[in-house]
């Protein structure tokens, strides 16, 4: 079973990764690199007066579900099995493929329910494309993959580091964080951005600043670093079993950290008070910036600094790689200091990742009740702390590349929508 969901997954994001990379490169030169308008990007996030998310709270709202453990554990995994040059083509494809969270968050706004607020590739596919078939596949597919995938690996993830601590009891834990998550969801939207406001920007800083502290007390290593990345980076020799690898492993990593594609900024930026679907494009581009360029490259540098080289792993699933840089860097507090960073990182991608299966099931139900869900998310949660993650992982993965395959598949159909609403909107 399990080797059967791993070649399908596997099938499926070589297909991904090919449409992320043409459709990137496409919706680029015609729209002239709106990814690359950093002053724009800058403006912007200045306030209106309208009610509502303004756009740094939907920013923060984003950036809980963009960064999760995957910019811990699977940039560490990257660097394990691709090498150093993993890193600079992860730049790379972040770069390119920030134009794709640009268009899909325009549309989102375009096409989103005004009087709700929300908004996303079901919207646009739906009204845009008129098929509502596909529509509802993607608002189902986004339900289910959260319900029985991303949230549960969210808390067994934390269940699992915390183990690296202390022996806890796995139950209790996920009892804990199942009640915890009952009590923001249970506040709906407003509940949820108020602890995203405060959590978001306090996890980004405290790693970042962690990622410096290290960099500032090896400053004589950094140069060697950035050589061993770029050097890595175009290693042609041997070509397929090294070059190859490392650009495909690079360009995944990338995709899975910032989910530029996908659809799912699209869905949060819906939220905010913004009618302008290029401003809040612009919006989102930074989220891909500050997850990939910022986050992940803090884990990268950490990593590199510290000589992963004579760690051997069995069945490594990146944790591990970064506990030990943690250790060396950080000494006895070196675990506490990771776990603390896997409870910010996951807790908020739950909270996030609620609010995506709230809005899809509003889309699904015109009456958007509710009530369920705030219980099925927190059971998720306790649920994902005492099972194994090894299949819902391969089943998850598929998911997320189907939803990739929607979405890209509708932006491609409603590129003249693109183009000429860029062409209206985009100087802000």
């Amino acid at each position: 079973m399990i080797i059967l969901l791993t070649n399908i997954k596997d099938v499926l994001w070589a297909i991904v990764t090919v449409l992320i990379i043409a459709s990137s490169l496409y919706f680029s030169f015609k729209l002239k690199f709106p990814q690359l308008r950093f002053i724009k990007i800058i403006k912007a996030l200045k306030k209106n007066n309208k009610q509502g998310l303004t756009p740094i709270k939907t920013l923060f709202l984003t950036l809980a579900g963009r960064i999760g453990v995957g910019s811990i554990a699977g940039v560490a995994l990257a660097i394990y099995i691709g090498g150093p040059g993993t890193i600079f083509w992860m730049w790379v494809i972040a770069i390119i493929s920030g134009v794709l969270a640009y268009t899909e968050t325009l549309l989102a706004i375009k096409y989103k329910d005004v009087n709700k607020n929300i908004g996303g590739p079901s919207h646009y596919i739906k009204k845009g494309l008129n098929n509502k078939h596909l529509a509802y596949l993607y608002a189902l597919i986004v339900i289910v993959a959260y319900l029985i995938g991303f949230i549960p690996i969210q808390s067994n993830t934390i269940a699992t580091s915390a183990d690296m601590i202390f022996n806890n009891n796995h139950l209790w834990l996920g009892l804990i964080l199942a009640l915890l998550a009952f009590i923001v969801v249970k506040g709906g939207i407003n509940k949820i951005t108020k602890v995203t406001d405060k959590m978001v920007p306090f996890m980004a800083l405290l790693y970042i600043f962690l990622a410096l502290l290290v960099i500032f007390r090896h400053i004589d290593l950094l140069p060697h670093v950035v050589q061993i990345i770029i050097k890595s980076a175009f290693n042609v020799r041997p070509f397929f079993s090294g070059f190859v690898v490392v650009i495909l492993i690079g360009i995944q990593r990338a995709i899975f950290s910032n989910e530029s594609g996908i659809g799912l900024g699209g869905i949060a930026a819906s939220a905010s008070n913004s009618t302008n679907g290029s401003k809040s494009g612009y919006v989102q581009v930074l989220g891909v910036y500050i997850t990939t360029i910022l986050i992940c490259t803090a884990t990268a540098f950490m990593i590199l600094i510290f000589d992963y080289n004579n760690i051997q792993i069995d069945n490594p699933n990146g944790i591990e790689l970064t506990s030990f840089a943690f250790n060396y860097h950080f000494g006895f507090f070196g675990n506490i200091l990771l776990v603390l960073c896997i409870l910010l990182f996951s807790f908020s991608t739950i909270l996030t990742g609620y609010y995506y299966c709230e809005s899809s099931l509003k889309f699904l139900f015109n009456k958007g009740n509710i009530y369920l869900l705030k219980y099925l998310v927190p059971l998720s949660v306790l649920l994902g702390t005492i099972t194994s993650p090894t299949i819902i992982w391969a089943f998850v993965d598929s998911l997320v590349a189907i939803l990739a395959l929607l979405n890209i598949y509708a932006m491609y159909k409603l590129r003249r929508e693109i183009m000429n609403y860029h062409t209206k909107y985009g100087k802000i």
